[in-house]
């Protein structure tokens, strides 16, 4: 049975599968946005919840409980595999500098998007998250859970090379993560 989580729990639980690696409560409070008293006393709860655990002494990271507690659904490897896939060139991602004014470079598949990603300028990333492009096509990929981390970047109201490289680490990540599940099922 799932515990129904307040929404500032649930703040501090996303903001921890963002990070996606241990880190300092201090950390998790800036990132958060709270005061450090307040997110401790969360971190806390969901530790005991079994949503948050501590691999080393200061430290805390989400569990696998605490991920299924965000709502996401399961990725198989026939899921993985149609997240990863190769696209044809209407439905790759196609970059743009503004309205009208499309940069000619495009995304095929989601490993292409990692390359492109940090070859286009940091404008065109700046104008595609405001407008929620990379949400929406994580989403036509299949991809939920990217589409929801991608957002809940847009809202820490990033900008230039950090919003990049925020928005890279996390695409990166879970090229990587997918291409491990589909690699495992086809083991299998």
């Amino acid at each position: 049975m799932k515990m129904r989580l307040s929404p500032v729990k649930r703040l501090v639980l996303e903001t921890m599968w963002v990070l996606d690696n241990p880190n300092k409560a201090v950390k998790i409070a800036e990132e958060v946005g709270l005061g450090f008293p307040s997110v401790m006393m969360h971190i806390l709860g969901l530790t005991k919840m079994g949503y948050v655990t501590t691999p080393e002494k200061g430290y805390y990271i989400i569990t696998e409980k605490g991920k299924s507690a965000l709502s996401f659904p399961e990725i198989n490897g026939e899921k993985a595999q149609q997240i990863l896939a190769y696209l044809p060139a209407e439905k790759s991602f196609h970059f743009y500098a503004d309205v009208g004014k499309p940069l000619n470079v495009f995304a095929a598949s989601l490993q292409d998007f990692c390359d492109k990603f940090l070859k286009v300028d940091t404008t065109s990333i700046e104008f595609h998250t405001d407008r929620g492009d990379f949400e929406a096509w994580f989403t036509t990929l299949g991809d939920i859970e990217l589409a929801r981390k991608t957002l809940l970047i847009k809202e820490r109201k990033a900008s230039g090379e950090e919003l990049r490289q925020k928005l890279y680490k996390i695409v990166k990540n879970r090229y990587e993560e997918l291409f491990k599940i589909r690699h495992q099922a086809a083991v299998k």
